[in-house]
């Protein structure tokens, strides 16, 4: 697969493990069969409209969300310490994944180019239980995302396993 193309639902997630605000370790492994994974990348902390979102997602966590059975984390290219910093101001209630190397914003074909800014894209990916892409969708940088659509991104996933096991199949 090429560098810096966008998946497509139902294929496989590319792995990663990055560090989160407190240098810890986060594995997508860590949660197949146990949770699906919201990836909120975004281009920068401390960034306007990417704080905006922020602001807006954490009170409503719970909303795109849906069911208890999804993570949620922000993922961008600044450190950790950046990270730590943004998440304490802003009161973030979920993790922001640090990528610096840029390999997985790349993976996952949400690396914006070196210009202007060496920075990821705006964009969500939701990973399913089985670790596929159930969602993949780009967002312009200076648009916030909305909750409602984030919720729905999730949603759909649900609505789908349910018909799934509603019929009897095993996806």
């Amino acid at each position: 697969m090429p560098e810096n193309a966008p998946l497509k639902s139902g294929q496989p997630a590319p792995e990663f493990e990055l560090m989160n605000q407190s240098k810890e370790k986060v594995k997508l492994s860590d949660f197949r069969g146990k949770k699906k994974v919201v990836l909120l990348f975004y281009p920068m902390d401390f960034s306007p409209v990417c704080t905006t979102e922020h602001c807006t997602f954490g009170p409503q966590l719970g909303n795109i969300k849906g069911r208890e059975d999804a993570v949620v984390f922000g993922v961008s290219c600044d450190s950790p310490f950046s990270h730590d910093a943004y998440k304490k101001q802003y009161n973030i209630p979920y993790d922001l994944l640090s990528d610096p190397t840029r390999k997985m914003a790349k993976a996952y074909g949400m690396w914006a180019g070196e210009e202007p800014y060496n920075c990821t894209k705006r964009g969500t990916v939701v990973v399913d239980k089985d670790g596929k892409i159930s969602f993949y969708q780009e967002v312009a940088m200076r648009e916030p995302r909305k909750v409602e659509d984030l919720s729905k991104a999730v949603a759909i996933e649900i609505a789908e396993e349910n018909r799934d096991h509603e019929f009897g199949q095993s996806v």
